[in-house]
């Protein structure tokens, strides 16, 4: 039975992140029923920052993203893989979870990572390199949408969620966005000024 567990837990959960992994979160898509939201979550500038600083500080920085979303209240956080991760929420609406969304951005934001750079003035008068500690801060973006008439499988609300990620990346990154189709016209305003439209 042990060796079971083991294989099972090996193949399902994610080794650097301990989070749950895409094939745990495919099989999460035959129990969810018709109301259900699902948020795809990515790091902003992952791979400047790989480049930058290394692959080790990534892997501290997806730790450190991943330990946050798994605080989620209400759902479940995945890693979908690479620098992106998908929250499962069941039985959820769009607005009883758009709170506890924000307070997860925001959380991620309010982080710290330190890393060893090299202190180009004492390099320079000492002609040897001095690792100084400079503070990192990580955001996210995010993505999210619910079933409709268009996106009836969570196959396909996932990849909604993803557009409304895009979208928030187009946007200026550190944001949620809500995935919604503007297929309907929007109908006429009654009298002579149109109102303002806000995005």
């Amino acid at each position: 039975l042990s060796l079971v567990f083991d294989a099972h837990h090996i193949a399902y959960t994610d080794e650097l992140t301990g989070l749950k992994g895409r094939r745990a979160l495919n099989e999460s898509f035959m129990s969810l029923g018709k109301r259900y939201a699902i948020a795809m979550v990515d790091i902003d500038h992952f791979k400047q920052f790989n480049d930058t600083y290394g692959h080790d500080v990534g892997d501290q920085v997806l730790k450190m993203v991943a330990a946050t979303l798994d605080t989620v209240s209400g759902g479940k956080a995945y890693r979908f893989g690479g620098e992106e991760f998908t929250l499962i929420f069941k039985n959820k609406s769009i607005d009883s979870i758009i709170h506890e969304l924000e307070r997860l951005r925001v959380d991620i934001a309010k982080e710290v990572v330190y890393v060893q750079v090299e202190d180009a003035a004492n390099t320079a008068k000492r002609g040897k390199a001095k690792p100084a500690v400079k503070e990192v801060s990580v955001t996210i973006s995010l993505g999210l949408a619910v079933p409709d008439k268009k996106h009836t499988t969570p196959e396909q609300v996932l990849k909604f969620a993803d557009e409304g990620l895009y979208k928030a990346k187009r946007a200026g990154r550190n944001k949620l966005v809500v995935a919604k189709d503007a297929e309907k016209p929007a109908r006429k305003p009654r009298g002579k000024k149109p109102p303002i439209v806000k995005d």
